[in-house]
């Protein structure tokens, strides 16, 4: 059970770096990492075959159940997955029937996923942003016309109830997890089936080319698309990982993770590595957002990780804690190896302030480093395994995988080629023959730039979304990554921001406070968002972002929200991080209070 005890002697953390580049006349160049990537397994189910032979024991998955914990070990895991492959199989389930799951993570969606993943059914794991009770449900049936499933699995049927009647009619077949609704058939009956010689041979037939699943993108630039993830993909991403961080392999990882299995960072970068390297993984209850945090924290300290992965949403409300609470932090550093963000860049006050703590109380040097992919790269592509990467710095191509730097007017556009890069999206060839270039790269629609021109070694820096750029009505451009990200460095008080400008003279801010970070900057709680101090923090603030610099570089309004963004919505997406197309395309009410005469400089919601 949970432990917060040191391993023995640790392993070497990273493998060293060395990256050879090609330069071409147009501005061009190719990244590649000099190591190759090695063998890895033919698929996920062979993850879980070796590791349930090697440590039938060991806990793979625990969940929270009252004050205690239900957990579900590798042998255990493999028998539920034998299982439950045969009750697929009997339903005729298959590459083109395959299963979609309505859950958030549990036991028992892993169960089915490797169940499905036994019998060589494709996985189709769905955001609950998408099919909540609040939905009318024409997303969730607009999946289901295009991937048609073959039984779809609620593990909620209160909470997914109008995704249900969504799909009603195109899928006959429900299981609803432990107690099953009039007409549907319940989780225990698929759990308690008898494995046969099918089992076995649909097993033997899931290879490298062999499609997992098919993962829904967050949609932060567009409508979401079905992106193919075959089991090569996934199995050479972890191969790559535990080439650059070989003490995986000695140190079998222990995680108290949240992020949402429906999306690549949670589901394939973090499941797949436990299920790679025979570790354990603890679902974390919580989330970083208002009044669900506290759970994340209950299990920290219950549980001390071996790596621990968040989203700069997350370790911005976990800094303050460790900072403070010396409990808490004690077991957080416990037996750390390393702390990770991704999936949006990190502010550099909050790099610092982690860094310090760590530094200051942590019984050895934890590294606190970044990585960068998309769903459509499994989804590591580059890591900063190296301890002098500073923050923003996303490190250089993991072995494999091929990176291209392409000009793109003022920016260099990051694209991916090799063996975890997708090929495509479901049944979808206009949008796949779209993403790739004359040369087979996926076009991420991610800019980077060199932090040495000179020494590919040193890494990368992340540089925004392409499509989220816009011109000022002078036609000059605004890097709405970097702008936002130095806005939350000056300003910690504030939870997050839209950048507003789209033809306009200046540059604006949509934003929201953080009440906790208040209190922490002012060493009281504010007397709400008008406060005069808010204001005055605010107003230095954006001072700080512009000095000296021109409209495109300086945010000269902000407005203050009261209105927390709205997942169902799709302002925020299941991993924590804005989307800013959405919020602009929802407020627009608010954007254009901010460009009225005679305004402030600040300006609060609701205040007139």
């Amino acid at each position: 059970m949970p432990t917060t005890e040191s391993p023995p002697a640790p392993a070497e953390l990273f493998a060293p770096r060395a990256v050879a580049m090609r330069s071409r006349a147009d501005g061009t160049r190719v990244l590649i990492a000099e190591q190759p990537l090695g063998p890895h397994a033919r698929s996920l189910v062979a993850l879980l075959r070796a590791g349930a032979d090697a440590h039938p024991r060991r806990p793979l998955i625990a969940e929270r159940a009252g004050q205690g914990w239900l957990t579900l070990d590798w042998g255990e895991a493999r028998a539920g997955a034998d299982a439950i492959a045969q009750a697929l199989i009997d339903r005729e389930l298959g590459a083109e029937r395959p299963l979609m799951i309505l859950s958030g993570n549990s036991v028992d969606h892993l169960l089915l996923t490797l169940g499905a993943l036994t019998a060589g059914v494709p996985v189709l794991p769905i955001s609950p942003a998408y099919c909540l009770s609040a939905h009318d449900g024409t997303r969730i049936r607009s999946i289901a016309e295009r991937c048609r499933p073959g039984l779809v699995y609620a593990e909620d049927d209160a909470g997914f109830a109008a995704a249900l009647a969504a799909l009603r009619d195109l899928v006959p077949v429900q299981a609803v997890s432990r107690h099953a609704a009039s007409g549907q058939e319940s989780f225990d009956a698929l759990r308690a089936t008898t494995p046969t010689g099918d089992v076995e041979r649909a097993c033997a037939a899931v290879g490298p080319d062999t499609v997992a699943k098919v993962l829904f993108t967050s949609g932060s630039t567009g409508e979401p698309k079905g992106v193919i993830n075959t089991h090569r993909m996934l199995c050479a991403n972890q191969q790559s990982i535990g080439q650059v961080w070989p003490f995986l392999r000695a140190e079998p990882p222990v995680l108290v993770d949240w992020l949402p299995w429906s999306h690549t960072f949670g589901g394939n970068h973090n499941l797949n590595q436990v299920l790679a390297f025979g570790g354990t993984m603890y679902i974390d209850p919580g989330r970083p957002a208002p009044g669900a945090f506290q759970a994340t924290l209950d299990c920290l300290r219950e549980v001390s990780p071996t790596i621990y992965y968040n989203v700069p949403a997350g370790w911005m409300l976990l800094a303050g804690q460790l900072e403070t609470d010396a409990e808490l932090r004690d077991a957080f550093f416990s037996r750390l190896r390393l702390m990770f963000y991704a999936a949006a860049a990190l502010p550099e006050s909050v790099w610092t302030r982690l860094r310090a703590v760590a530094d200051a109380h942590a019984p050895r040097e934890i590294p606190l480093t970044a990585s960068w992919g998309c769903t459509e790269s499994s989804p590591a592509a580059t890591t900063a395994h190296f301890r002098s990467a500073r923050c923003g710095c996303i490190g250089v191509p993991i072995p494999g995988v091929e990176v291209k730097l392409a000009p793109d007017g003022e920016k260099l556009e990051i694209r991916l080629r090799g063996p975890s890069i997708t090929p495509g999206y479901l049944h979808d060839p206009a949008a796949t023959a779209e993403a790739f270039d004359e040369e087979s790269f996926y076009r991420t629609g991610d800019a980077v730039r060199l932090v040495d021109p000179d020494d590919p070694a040193e890494g990368l820096m992340f540089d925004g979304r392409l499509a989220e750029d816009f011109k000022l009505i002078t036609g000059t451009w605004v890097h709405v990554g970097a702008l936002r990200t130095r806005l939350l460095s000056e300003a910690p008080i504030l939870r997050d921001a839209v950048i507003c400008g789209h033809d306009r003279d200046t540059v604006a801010a949509l934003a929201w406070l953080d009440p906790a970070a208040c209190e922490r900057v002012l060493g009281e709680a504010p007397a709400g968002v008008d406060d005069a101090r808010v204001r005055a923090l605010l107003v230095g603030a954006l001072a700080s972002v512009g000095a000296g610099a021109g409209p495109s570089q300086r945010i000269d309004r902000l407005l203050l929200l009261d209105e927390p963004p709205s997942i169902e919505a799709g302002e925020i997406t299941d991993k924590g991080y804005i989307n800013q197309r959405a919020v602009l395309r929802r407020r627009p009410g608010d954007v254009e209070r901010l460009y009225a005469d005679g305004v402030p400089q600040v300006i609060v919601a609701g205040a007139r």
